[in-house]
């Protein structure tokens, strides 16, 4: 696994929670089927969690996560499901 990996990744978590879930979820989504991926992953290992919020940042820069300014307070939500 790579960093660039993570942006289909966080969309995969919010598909899997009908397009909108907590920070939480996501990193729980991540951790649980992707853990032996990150364990091998060497430095990613430590920084996967900011990572996959670098990632969340690039989508909502490219429209497909709504912008932090309409989402909930630490709810992150795919723009169209």
């Amino acid at each position: 696994m790579v960093k660039e990996n993570l942006p289909d990744i966080v969309v995969e978590a919010l598909k899997t929670n009908a397009g909108s879930a907590t920070i939480v979820e996501v990193s729980r989504y991540i951790w649980n089927n992707y853990e032996t991926e990150l364990r091998k992953s060497g430095d990613l290992f430590y920084t996967w969690q900011y990572d996959a919020r670098w990632a969340a940042t690039q989508l909502r820069k490219s429209g497909i996560m709504k912008t932090k300014e309409i989402s909930p307070r630490g709810v992150w939500e795919l723009s169209k499901i």
